[in-house]
């Protein structure tokens, strides 16, 4: 049998999700004036009357990558489903309506876990204010995949894509960062104990914030809400569920601008900190590469500074500057050091 190297084939590893995503878009076109966004932001945005525009957008949720149920409940699954779509609403400064949910399931699945699966689906409608617009099932040979589309509305003038960063804007962060991974490394610890021994009971104390964080996130509806409460004015936004490093490269590349962040200004919980001592691992790596905490990254101009500098809930990390400077990190102790562009990477080479 031939192998891709003897084909000259390339590999997807070899380009990464992003790049694999920007080669096979690359040769569409919108066929419609009204499409505003379509692929390389957060979701793409359509021109309705007057002001208005919809936004929408997709994700996969596929077992074995995405979450392993020998530690995440069903019910937790169907919630963070809903959330990591409605967070990318959210992202464009506009607000979700809908979910339509997709799912594929082996025979090993009963009708009391399918069940279970959509509680946890119909409380993040509940909680967030939208409503079940529809969805597909059918059978799978690899498990449990969910894809879930979300709808919302939003102001053509409000948007707010990755591409609008300026020169001397702030860079701000809702809440902190970090969590997410840290509670992934807990729970697979653990996992790693159990099949070991069977008898021994999970030890998740004093990591209950961490764990949470990772098995029920929650979209920055709030940050939204607060953002139009003060006034902003938003000049790009994205959120974070690949990492900071990831999301700021992404804003920085499609506003075509560099950004220079501080590690001290970088909110870190004091339970990720302990996680961080735990497995040994920086706490300004967490927050860079680990993903999947559904915050808000977001820039706005500099004249902002006096109305966001003591929000609790907002953090003013960096400032955007001229391309040639780069991505860099000012380390605690006054270094000056490039930020690769990390995070997740669906398609990476396990070895």
């Amino acid at each position: 049998m031939l192998d891709d190297k003897s084909l000259n084939l390339t590999s997807v590893a070899s380009l990464g999700e992003f790049g694999l995503i920007d080669k096979i878009t690359k040769n569409f076109s919108s066929k419609d004036a009204s499409l505003l966004m379509g692929p390389g932001d957060d979701a793409a945005v359509y021109q309705l009357e007057g002001n208005r525009v919809l936004v929408s957008t997709t994700d996969i949720l596929a077992e074995g990558v995405h979450f392993d149920l020998s530690y995440v409940p069903m019910q937790h699954l169907g919630y963070k489903s809903v959330v990591v779509n409605l967070s990318d609403i959210y992202a464009m400064n506009a607000k979700p309506f809908g979910v339509l949910v997709n799912i594929a399931f082996s025979n090993r699945f009963s009708v009391e876990a399918i069940e279970t699966l959509y509680d946890g689906i119909h409380s993040a409608c509940e909680f967030y204010g939208i409503s079940l617009l529809g969805g597909d099932t059918s059978s799978s040979r690899a498990g449990l995949v969910i894809t879930v589309t979300a709808l919302g509305f939003g102001e053509k003038d409000k948007i707010a894509y990755r591409s609008g960063a300026k020169e001397t804007d702030l860079i701000c962060v809702s809440g902190d960062l970090g969590a997410a991974f840290a509670g992934l490394q807990v729970l697979e610890r653990e996992k790693a104990v159990f099949i070991k021994n069977p008898e021994v009971q999970p030890d998740l104390s004093g990591f209950e914030y961490c764990v949470n964080r990772q098995l029920k996130p929650e979209a920055r509806k709030d940050i939204i809400e607060e953002i139009e409460n003060l006034g902003l004015k938003l000049t790009s936004m994205i959120d974070v569920s690949d990492g900071l490093a990831s999301e700021l490269h992404h804003i920085c590349a499609m506003s075509k601008k560099g950004a220079t962040i501080y590690q001290d200004k970088v909110p870190i919980d004091h339970v990720t900190i302990s996680a961080a001592d735990t497995f040994k691992i920086s706490q300004i790596t967490y927050a860079l590469n680990g993903g999947e905490d559904y915050e808000l990254l977001f820039t706005v101009p500099v004249t902002s500074f006096d109305i966001i500098k003591a929000h609790p809930d907002i953090s003013i990390i960096g400032h955007i500057t001229s391309p040639d400077r780069g991505v860099k990190l000012i380390t605690n102790s006054a270094q000056e050091v490039e930020i690769p562009f990390g995070g997740f990477n669906h398609f990476g080479n396990p070895n």
